[in-house]
């Protein structure tokens, strides 16, 4: 299992991870770093377990508002879901009523079509 070292607020940590994730777990260090350093730009040395634990809550406010912009979008796609089917819907019942039509005048323009053909000229 591939192993990498990252650095967060100075300090350097040995990790593992799946094969082929090193790049990916390197950024996610990175990013969580500028999260505490931006706390610590803001509060100063207020000890390390405090300003992981503040970057910790930041990173879950944010994945809770991403959640529920989600949520949010899931909701809108099954309203337009629900209104193309209804739509797909009429759209038959308005085929299936022109086709009935159509039949029925077919069948009056071949009663018609007969009826001039057994007339003598």
């Amino acid at each position: 299992m591939p192993q990498v070292t990252v650095t967060i607020d100075g300090k350097a940590y040995r990790m593992a991870c799946d094969e082929g994730q090193e790049e990916h777990l390197i950024d996610l260090a990175e990013r969580f770093d500028r999260y505490v350093g931006h706390l610590k730009g803001s509060f100063g040395e207020i000890g390390d377990q405090r300003l992981t634990v503040m970057a910790g809550i930041m990173i879950m406010d944010e994945l809770t508002e991403l959640q529920k912009r989600m949520q949010g979008i899931d909701d809108e796609i099954d309203a337009l879901r629900a209104s193309r089917d209804e739509a797909l819907a009429k759209a038959n019942q308005t085929e299936t009523a022109l086709t009935d039509t159509l039949v029925d005048v077919a069948g009056r323009m071949e009663t018609l079509a007969q009826q001039v053909a057994a007339k003598p000229a």
